[in-house]
């Protein structure tokens, strides 16, 4: 096993067993702490398993929404817009409550983001993308 492997399973450990995959689980919680280069690590996996299938898309779309906070968070603003701008075409492929994340509200948030990048991208947000508890 790989560093990348092992940082990955130690990422994905807790959420084992649950109903959603781990990797999908881990994702959210990464990203929710701010540790956005990892949220795209635990989720590539599971995006790479799924090419081609039905989540792809989605997976992709989430890699690529941690990837715009990377960028943004090392004052990179074009790149951060851009990769805003390719996951909400992703995500906007999907519909309602998919995976138990509510489609509306990240695409409405990531259209809030690309509007304070382009405004102001010194500013650092605290972006917060939940899924939906039942």
């Amino acid at each position: 096993m790989n560093r990348k492997q092992e940082k990955v399973a130690g990422l994905i450990e807790r959420h084992l067993g649950q109903e959603l995959d781990a990797h999908y689980l881990a994702f959210f919680d990464s990203f929710e702490q701010g540790r956005f280069y990892e949220a795209h690590e635990v989720l590539e996996e599971l995006w790479l398993a799924e090419r081609g299938g039905p989540n792809a898309g989605f997976y992709k779309g989430l890699i690529q929404l941690a990837g715009a906070f990377v960028h943004w968070n090392k004052n990179r603003p074009e790149p951060a817009a851009s990769l805003l701008r390719l996951a909400r075409g992703e995500l906007g492929r999907y519909s309602g409550i998919h995976q138990r994340l509510d489609i509306e509200a990240v695409l409405k948030a990531i259209d809030g983001w690309l509007g304070q990048v382009q405004a102001d991208p010194g500013i650092i947000v605290s972006p917060r993308v939940s899924l939906e508890r039942r």
